[in-house]
């Protein structure tokens, strides 16, 4: 009797094992990575100014934000003191509407001006 009750218990302890790593294994699956916005990845026409900049030919926003940001960053126009400001030289100066100092966050709303 005593073998048989060990045996239950065995198989008990397995089955809340399983059942444990099938839980973990689902959540796994759900918390995969997002699908990104189709108005984010639909490729826009640049404009003049902008594609001085980037490059001419249509690219969706996300891929604007990262050319530009890699063009601030091989010019070193991060202003050194506050990070956050961008010091522009001529060719953004026309991005910008013609300032030579944006804060990072207008500067989307800057850029998007010339996205159509």
């Amino acid at each position: 009797m005593a073998a048989k009750k060990k045996k239950a218990a065995k198989k008990a302890v397995k089955k809340t094992a399983k059942k444990k790593t099938v839980k973990k294994a689902a959540k796994k699956k759900t918390a995969s990575k997002r699908k990104p916005s189709a108005a984010f990845m639909k490729p826009m026409k640049v404009s003049a100014a902008l594609g001085a900049v980037i490059g001419a030919g249509p690219y969706p926003r996300t891929e604007v934000t990262k050319k530009l940001w890699a063009y601030i960053k091989r010019k070193g126009l991060q202003d050194s003191k506050n990070r956050r400001d961008i010091n522009a030289d001529a060719n953004l100066k026309a991005v910008f509407g013609g300032r030579s100092k944006v804060n990072m966050f207008e500067m989307t709303k800057l850029v998007s001006k010339h996205l159509s």
